[in-house]
């Protein structure tokens, strides 16, 4: 009997925290979701700026509508492309690849920066 009633004590005692109850799993979802959702997609978000930062005259690219085709000219948001026998006019953003020149995937290019201390 008296050890019934001394798991009950503790039992109440240990649910009434609001911290160990409510507020650390919703703190452990929200890190989940920001280590599964929001950081890869962040991560991928600046790779592409970074490509399009680095965008030069004569790389061939691949743009979201699908059209390949080789850079002529880069303007502030808006690059020329030379498609074969025409020339379009491409919102800088929604270039999605780069390509090599026989049409097959740039492997990327690993950077080796060291840290100087």
């Amino acid at each position: 009997m008296q050890e019934s009633m001394l798991i009950a004590a503790t039992a109440a005692a240990g649910g009434s925290n609001i911290i160990t109850g409510l507020i650390l799993p919703f703190g452990a979802m929200a890190a989940i979701m920001y280590f599964l959702l929001i950081r890869p997609q962040q991560q991928q978000r600046k790779r592409h700026r970074e490509m399009l930062d680095n965008l030069k005259k004569n790389d061939w690219v691949i743009t979201s509508g699908g059209l390949i085709g080789r850079v002529t000219q880069i303007a502030d948001d808006e690059v020329r492309l030379n498609l074969g026998d025409s020339e379009v006019r491409v919102v800088r953003a929604m270039i999605v690849d780069l390509r090599n020149k026989d049409g097959s995937a740039r492997t990327p290019e690993k950077k080796t920066e060291e840290k100087k201390s």
